[in-house]
């Protein structure tokens, strides 16, 4: 008996020191917030040296701390971006504490986001070369690598002419074209905006960056597919759900030869 009683006790005396272990890892919402912010930064470089974007585009990340509100950097161009760019936004796309910085005016496209999809932890707006032919023709954009099984859904085209007009500069600079984008993404990873690139979405900065990647090559397969001639033989549902997950669930792989390679191109300042 006395046995019994010293086993059960130290059964829960194990479990008792793992629970104080884990508090004391666990970090705060600040500090989560503060390394958002550096994966934030990371990966406005990751996207600019993968070719996802160029002199613009920009990437943003919902607050912990404040799920209401989000990060994103100045108005600049990605591969610039520093710790100092980065503002805080609410989600009427006013900065906390502007500091004199001009923010994105596309900002709006980010905020109807995370208004409608609470699961959504990054976005990123980009011009992906690629994918722009996918926006401006009926062929839809499909996957055919085991990197872009999240695309097995139906993704949307946005007309922005829809909401605007014919007479606009293509560009998301209001609250009612971010909403409409918002309701044309759904509940997909990625919305293609004719004739300017594509909004994509994630469940973590890692996970944004990995879509936003690989929806770019999965539309160069794609192009070059089609320019064979024959038929293409595209992802089922369940093989692009079971891919997708699984790339989603391993992004620490690309994102840790990423990183080092934005490292190594990184923009002088």
């Amino acid at each position: 008996m006395k046995n019994n009683y010293l086993k059960t006790y130290k059964i829960l005396l194990g479990i008792l020191l793992m629970h104080f272990a884990l508090l004391g890892f666990a970090l705060t919402p600040e500090e989560e917030d503060q390394k958002r912010i550096a994966d934030l930064v990371l990966a406005n470089h990751i996207i600019a040296d993968q070719g996802v974007v160029d002199g613009f585009g920009h990437i943003s990340v919902r607050s912990v701390k404040n799920p209401n509100h989000y990060f994103m950097s100045r108005s600049r161009a990605p591969a610039a971006v520093t710790a100092q760019d980065i503002l805080e936004y609410d989600l009427d796309d006013h900065p906390v504490n502007p500091n004199g910085m001009a923010p994105y005016g596309e900002r709006f496209i980010h905020s109807e986001i995370y208004k409608v999809r609470p699961d959504v932890q990054s976005i990123i707006h980009s011009h992906s070369p690629a994918v722009i032919p996918f926006s401006v023709s009926d062929v839809p954009l499909r996957p055919l690598s085991n990197t872009a099984g999240f695309l097995v859904t139906d993704i949307p085209v946005f007309e922005i002419r829809e909401t605007a007009g014919g007479a606009t500069d293509m560009l998301v600079k209001n609250k009612d074209l971010g909403s409409a984008l918002a309701k044309k993404l759904g509940n997909a990873s990625v919305v293609l905006m004719r004739g300017h690139g594509m909004a994509v979405v994630g469940k973590s900065i890692k996970v944004a960056v990995s879509h936003a990647v690989y929806a770019e090559r999965n539309a160069q397969i794609q192009l070059q597919a089609i320019q064979l001639g024959g038929k293409v033989n595209y992802y089922t549902v369940d093989e692009g759900v079971n891919s997708g997950n699984f790339i989603d669930s391993a992004v620490d792989r690309p994102w840790e030869i990423w990183a080092e390679q934005a490292r190594n191109h990184a923009v002088k300042p």
